[in-house]
């Protein structure tokens, strides 16, 4: 397997090197040179394979034998150890459960997988591992679940102070061992841009082995599309078209949608589902991407003012118009016609969770909420598909919120309970990056 920059075709690295790396030089993203479609006996018999069989094959099928079978197959089964199960709401309507794992969010399966492999290509190293990852909820968590102990890798997560529930910074801060938390005195794009800004310092790279666990570390990516063949599984027999809808912050959710159906899954539709920070619902609209400082809202890890991995989907639709880079203008009719995009206010937000539970009797959570309001916006204009959303985070890590939405207390799983007593740990940042490196040269 070789992967390129989304901004140089010509710098090509092999999986091990676009793993550990995170960012091209360039400050690209990695891409791989070839997204192979799964063999057609597969795709035809994806309801006689367990949900690890599903990830294995596609991980084959991509990777191109960058790690033997035997290998693979192990990392797949220590990191897809839970389900994703598929919740009918109606006739019309069904939800992914994604947040069955560790950290009860979808990002489990990211960096679970992502802490595997870099175990995996880490075990002959001397020097230890820094992760760097920057956070706007679930991520932190699911990182700091998936790495936490192992051997020669050190996390450190950045996430803006105030910015994420209660319950996320418990996650996220107080784990101690391996994992550090810096409370950084900003949004979400100012932690993603420290990051960004030390992966591109070369005299910090020279220093200390650093790489990214966010969705710009193509290994994120990868896992993140086994659910889509999953979900299909269990709701393939239908003669309605299928649709996806995706809360989405950083798109990297998304992305690994686009990557399913590049290997092959028959998805009629993808629905971008985003609150105010509506950069990319705008920019399918009118065909003008201008990303912005994000604002805060109810759904907090879909806050992001500038998603990283647009960068991704703009190449995954240049690459689908053949030889040569199509103009703006195609790659924009290009993803008009494979993806749709609807943003909610908080207002709404909250008025579909209420809405919902009094409904189907089935909690879902904000982001969920929005996934919620998107699909229902299109399958008015199209209402012979069965759609299905992504529900991102367990509906508990949102308590306080829920509970006054809901109007009454909602039930906490056991593990959620256990981080009330631990107390946080966190080392405040502020956005300055000479800051942040003095202190990264320092401690690590």
């Amino acid at each position: 397997m070789q992967l390129y920059s989304t901004k140089n075709r010509d710098i090509q690295v092999d999986l091990k090197q676009a793993v550990f790396q995170g960012l091209p030089e360039d400050n690209g993203l990695f891409m791989p040179n070839d997204i192979p479609r799964l063999p057609q006996d597969i795709l035809d018999n994806l309801s006689q394979l367990s949900f690890s069989e599903i990830g294995f094959h596609i991980s084959k099928t991509l990777f191109q034998g960058a790690i033997p079978d035997q290998d693979l197959q192990g990392i797949i089964d220590k990191a897809i150890n839970f389900p994703a199960p598929v919740v009918q709401l109606d006739d019309q309507k069904y939800i992914l459960e994604l947040f069955h794992g560790p950290s009860l969010a979808f990002k489990d399966f990211g960096a679970r997988f992502m802490a595997q492999l870099m175990s995996y290509f880490n075990r002959k190293e001397d020097q230890e591992l820094t992760i760097l990852v920057a956070t706007s909820g679930d991520t932190g968590g699911a990182v700091a679940a998936g790495f936490y102990k192992t051997p020669g890798i050190r996390v450190v997560i950045l996430y803006p102070s105030g910015k994420v529930s209660a319950l996320q910074e418990k996650q996220l801060t107080t784990l101690g061992h391996n994992i550090t938390a810096l409370e950084v005195d900003g949004t979400f794009d100012d932690c993603q841009a420290l990051v960004k800004h030390a992966f591109l310092d070369q005299e910090l790279r020279r220093k200390i082995r650093i790489s990214s666990a966010n969705s710009i570390n193509i290994s994120r990516l990868v896992p993140q599309s086994f659910y889509y063949f999953e979900a299909y599984k269990q709701i393939q027999h239908t003669t309605e078209d299928i649709v996806f809808c995706i809360p989405s912050g950083n798109f990297g959710n998304l992305t690994a949608g686009l990557l399913a159906y590049k290997m092959g899954l028959p998805v009629h539709q993808f629905i971008a589902a985003t609150n105010k920070n509506d950069v990319v619902p705008s920019y399918l609209q009118n065909g003008d991407y201008q990303p912005r400082p994000s604002v805060r809202t109810l759904s907090n890890a879909m806050d992001v003012g500038n998603p990283s991995n647009f960068a991704r989907m703009v190449d995954i639709f240049s690459a689908a118009k053949g030889k040569g880079i199509p103009s703006d203008q195609g790659i924009w009719k290009g993803m008009n016609k494979l993806i749709s995009g609807f943003s909610f206010n908080d207002q709404e937000t909250e008025q579909a969770v209420k809405y919902i539970f009094d409904t189907y009797n089935y909690l879902i959570d904000p982001h969920g909420a929005v996934g919620y309001l998107a699909l229902d916006a299109y399958q008015k204009k199209h209402p012979n598909t069965k759609g299905v959303i992504l529900e991102t985070a367990h509906p508990a890590k949102f308590k306080e919120d829920m509970d006054r939405v809901i109007g009454k207390e909602i039930p906490v799983p056991e593990r959620l309970l256990a981080l009330s007593g631990r107390v946080k740990e966190a080392i405040s940042m502020s956005i300055d990056y000479t800051n942040f490196k003095t202190w990264l040269l320092d401690n690590l």
